[in-house]
């Protein structure tokens, strides 16, 4: 039910963001969502690609420092209220969101909410009690 992100740690220097985006682009490596997080001494690229794999190789071999790790995804209504229904429930469960993003496939149909959780069974088995939808990896990266 995970989905696996890429993370890239990026030194504050002009371009590097768009020496990953070219590295990707070049390989053919579609990004389906990301998020970008600044600290005060680097920041941290987090990317779902359309090959996991293909992208942490590609990114390693520019010599980007890599890790994949995974996300719960969930289906979440593209209307007002939609991502509030999935964080009370989060919140109701006492789960705690190390961080989230977020994404529209089209307007008006159907919004993706991506988590990272510190206890990512019970956040799947708080959704699963709701009725929210989880999506698989395969059917994020295939977006």
């Amino acid at each position: 039910m995970n989905v696996q992100q890429v993370a890239v740690f990026l030194e504050h220097k002009p371009g590097r963001l768009a020496e990953i985006s070219h590295c990707l682009a070049e390989s053919n490596i579609n990004i389906r969502a990301l998020s970008l997080a600044d600290t005060t001494d680097f920041g941290i690229l987090r990317l779902v690609a359309d090959d996991t794999d293909k992208a942490r190789k590609v990114l390693k071999e520019h010599g980007f420092t890599v890790g994949v790790t995974e996300v719960i995804a969930v289906g979440a209504e593209d209307r007002p209220g939609g991502m509030d229904k999935i964080l009370q429930v989060v919140s109701k469960a006492g789960l705690n969101v190390e961080y989230m993003y977020a994404f529209t496939k089209k307007s008006g149909e159907s919004g993706i909410l991506l988590f990272k959780f510190d206890e990512p069974a019970q956040a799947l088995t708080a959704f699963k009690e709701a009725g929210i939808k989880i999506l698989s990896g395969e059917e994020v990266h295939s977006m």
